[in-house]
């Protein structure tokens, strides 16, 4: 069994960070990694592996707290979207340079959409950060991020497992990581306690801001009823339902070596606080598919 991988990392949101413990996986095992295509947060975490950076983001992102995500969420009025998306990617600038793809350590493709031309675009020069801002512009949430004069919006709304634009050499294995697996989740909290007065001074911190915030949200109220969906939460269930339709036709589509499923219930779309539960669960979920493909 050939030892080098074509790899291939889904959208998912936070869920997306448990392809880091994926691709650490990987490495442990022996498996070299020869070229990674991604969507979505799978472009993030396959753009600074690809540019050798992966460590440090994983560093930075697993010292979020909750009330951290929050403060990087940059909120706006614009019929666009409600999240800039500017400042996350200002904060990670500050540790991790920006570079032209076409440099990078190991051949790499982001996925965004072109809204107007309705059709995918495969990044693979220029600038890093704009590529992955660009792949992660969740539709109505996040602004589009503008590229000579073409508007981009998240990859996984044309193609949420970019397989077939992942850079194949002869002999390799393809190995693809969904974060939106509909399986069910069995979560591990080690520390069941703190973690519960940290949710609690989250929601100290943050509840006055939400409380205004929603009276320009639509259908929102400040009279209790009956339980609905929010309007996050009726944003993100719509998507999840359209990109669970493409993933499994590219899937029946491609049929990968090794497919690592890690079930979408493991977090929503901005829980990046959970990094290291995260990571931990991309690497569970490799243990599982490597013993499902007896690939080792």
């Amino acid at each position: 069994m050939s030892k080098k991988v074509a790899l291939v990392l889904s959208s998912g949101g936070a869920r997306g960070l448990a392809h880091i413990g994926v691709i650490e996986s990987l490495i442990e095992d022996g498996y070299e990694i020869t070229s990674i295509s991604g969507s979505s947060i799978g472009a993030v975490v396959g753009a600074f592996y690809s540019c050798g950076e992966l460590e440090t983001y994983k560093k930075w992102a697993c010292n979020l707290d909750r009330y951290d995500v929050f403060k990087l969420i940059d909120f706006t009025f614009s019929v666009q979207g409600f999240i800039k998306g500017e400042k996350v990617f200002k904060a990670l600038q500050e540790v991790i340079a920006d570079r032209n793809i076409e440099d990078f350590n190991i051949p790499f493709s982001a996925l965004v959409t072109d809204i107007k031309e309705k059709k995918e675009v495969v990044l693979d020069q220029g600038s890093m950060y704009e590529a992955i801002q660009a792949s992660v512009a969740i539709p109505t949430v996040i602004k589009p991020v503008v590229r000579n004069g073409r508007e981009f919006i998240d990859g996984g709304v044309t193609n949420p497992i970019p397989i077939d634009h992942v850079k194949r050499h002869a002999g390799d294995m393809l190995v693809v990581s969904n974060v939106n697996a509909i399986i069910p989740y069995h979560r591990r909290v080690v520390d069941v306690k703190r973690e519960k007065a940290a949710e609690a001074r989250y929601n100290l911190k943050i509840q006055s801001f939400l409380n205004g915030w929603n009276k320009f949200l639509p259908g929102s109220s400040t009279v209790p009823t009956e339980k609905k969906l929010g309007f996050f939460d009726l944003l993100n269930e719509s998507i999840d339902l359209m990109q669970d339709r493409l993933t499994s036709l590219l899937l029946d589509k491609h049929r990968p070596d090794i497919l690592v499923n890690v079930s979408r219930e493991a977090c929503s779309t901005f829980e990046f606080y959970k990094c290291e539960e995260l990571i931990n669960a991309g690497k569970e979920a490799y243990r599982q598919a490597v013993k499902e493909h007896s690939v080792l």
